[in-house]
């Protein structure tokens, strides 16, 4: 599949680098079909784009909680297990999505990068189906380690 994105031009994506998310993304439910990009140059890539198939103009910088220092755990739902068609949970990624911090008032201590640590995308990598988990709130369920 051929696809033209306004940030990295056109692409060629074999359909075993589709990820698909049945539900979409909250506030992008049509967008079901993502795939990942990183620039060519990266050889260990710390950050990639989630370009999606459906809409050229979506595009989300995600990277892994373990680039910025974090190790989640949390509870996945039966109907998530379903959802992500996951039998063994060695096939799961965490995927984190980002945005710089341009903020002309903001601190220069606080990092460049925000992230969304309230709702990382969960994928299955053996299927290759997401979703995006919304936690909503930390909560016992829910642990957030800084590796050091």
């Amino acid at each position: 599949m051929k696809i033209t994105s306004p940030i990295v031009g056109e692409v060629e994506v074999s359909s075993d680098r589709i990820i698909e998310f049945p539900a979409g993304l909250p506030g992008f439910e049509a967008c079901r079909q993502f795939t990942l990009l990183h620039d060519e140059g990266s050889e260990a890539p710390q950050a990639f784009m989630l370009q999606s198939l459906n809409d050229p103009d979506v595009m989300f910088s995600v990277t892994t909680p373990d680039v910025l220092g974090l190790n989640y755990e949390f509870t996945l739902s039966d109907d998530e297990v379903a959802a992500l068609q996951l039998t063994n949970p060695d096939d799961v990624s965490l995927l984190l999505i980002v945005r710089h911090n341009d903020a002309a008032d903001s601190n220069p201590a606080e990092s460049p990068v925000r992230a969304n640590l309230m709702a990382p995308l969960v994928v299955n990598t053996t299927t290759r189906r997401g979703l995006q988990k919304v936690i909503g709130r930390v909560d016992t369920r829910v642990t957030l380690h800084a590796v050091a």
